[in-house]
């Protein structure tokens, strides 16, 4: 058997490990590096940064093929997501989701939750650090449905466009920036196409988000098959769909749940909504009753004088 290093001799190896390890790399973003080392700076080189925004997709159990079909379009539309097996919606879902996020080597995770198979919610997180977001969709249209005439190459990247009003408050900047790191697709991703043919818009109207999808289209007269640079007038947009609409309900710290950063003062629950409903049928019903007691009312009020010819041909 050898014999045991020394305290200081190991010390001695560590040091010298760390000398000859590279010095460390700076922080980044999606779109670049924090700061730059004054090394870097002096010889006006920067290092090769890659964008690995991934994307997990998922459902809750028990979600209605309208939904369903609606998230295989999204499916389809993104080429960096990866698709997962549903998650039983209860109250530890999120503690799940960090760690299937994290399993699939994924950034970020846009989570279907159907209630009471009619109310669909969508969940849009940056794990594991957050934010996230959580919307109620409505005015659910799905390529099914729709059969619009616009069709796009699958795995083509997307140019995204926001209405003005996403730079008017924070919050609306916040969303903004979470859309365009989900939806945009990275550049030079295996899975994807090295153009762009299509438009993502994502316009505010009534505090709603709205969705659309839009092919490029340009008719080519003539021999030549490219476009003049610039020449916007023989570029058409043809929707392809589908098409949706989110509402904002609550804007957290962390990932699925923490600290609320906004909520939105003007959202009603479906619930609440089909409560006032059926408030509605049943005073229409309470209407009706009062009206019949007070017909008998008038009636015990008001008889009918005895007609003396009644019972004249009974006898």
């Amino acid at each position: 058997m050898g014999k045991k290093r020394k305290h200081s001799e190991t010390k001695a190896a560590e040091n010298e490990k760390k000398e000859e390890t590279a010095p460390e790399r700076p922080e980044r973003t999606l779109f670049g590096f924090k700061t730059i080392p004054e090394e870097l700076k002096e010889n006006n080189s920067t290092p090769f940064f890659r964008n690995k925004e991934k994307v997990l997709v998922t459902c809750s159990r028990r979600i209605s093929f309208r939904y369903r079909h609606l998230m295989m379009n999204l499916v389809d539309l993104l080429p960096h997501c990866k698709k997962d097996n549903k998650v039983e919606s209860k109250g530890s879902k999120g503690a799940d989701l960090n760690e299937l996020v994290e399993l699939r080597s994924c950034s970020s995770c846009l989570f279907f939750e159907c209630r009471k198979g009619r109310d669909l919610y969508l969940w849009m997180a940056k794990c594991p650090n957050g934010p996230s977001v959580k919307f109620l969709v409505n005015a659910v249209h799905t390529m099914e449905e729709l059969k619009l005439t616009g069709n796009h190459l699958k795995g083509s990247r997307p140019i995204l466009t926001f209405s003005s009003n996403f730079d008017k408050s924070p919050h609306w900047k916040l969303l903004k920036e979470m859309i365009t790191q989900v939806f945009a697709t990275p550049k030079d991703h295996r899975k994807s196409k090295p153009y762009h043919d299509h438009v993502f818009v994502f316009s505010i109207a009534d505090d709603h988000i709205w969705f659309r999808n839009y092919q490029i289209s340009a008719d080519h007269t003539g021999t030549s098959q490219k476009l003049d640079r610039g020449d916007l007038e023989k570029m058409t947009l043809i929707e392809v769909g589908p098409r949706f609409c989110l509402n904002p309900i609550k804007i957290f710290s962390g990932s699925f749940g923490g600290p609320t950063l906004y909520e939105n003062p003007f959202y009603v629950s479906p619930n609440t909504i089909r409560s006032m409903e059926k408030r509605q049928k049943a005073g229409k019903y309470a209407k009706k009753v009062k009206a019949k007691t007070r017909k008998k009312m008038h009636e015990m009020e008001n008889p009918l004088e005895v007609d003396e010819f009644a019972d004249m041909w009974k006898e």
